[in-house]
């Protein structure tokens, strides 16, 4: 007799868990800033944001955890004041390159 087969679930992908140190951040970020996907970009941050403390990187945005939610939102059309004043609380810096 065999026994039934359970079935398994899988996990949500959750790009958060795997920020865990700075170069993997700079990583996620530069491809997400390659794609030229604004709600790439927006969903990359939230997931940095995540990774680091979502209540923490609102409270040094100077934004409540609600509002940083909804900016980061796919889809949502953030001021650029405040993906600034977000990448500045994930120790984020932009640089330019030219290609």
């Amino acid at each position: 007799m065999t026994k039934p087969k359970t079935a398994r679930k899988l996990l949500s992908f959750d790009a958060a868990r795997y920020l865990d140190d700075d170069a993997a951040i700079a990583e996620y970020l530069t491809a997400a800033l390659e794609a030229d996907d604004p709600d790439l970009l927006l969903l990359a941050l939230g997931d940095v944001a995540r990774a680091k403390g979502m209540a923490q990187v609102a409270k040094d945005a100077g934004l409540g955890r609600e509002s940083l939610y909804k900016a980061l939102t796919p889809g949502a059309k953030p001021r650029f004041d405040t993906v600034l004043k977000v990448a500045r609380a994930l120790g984020l810096k932009f640089t330019a390159q030219l290609s």
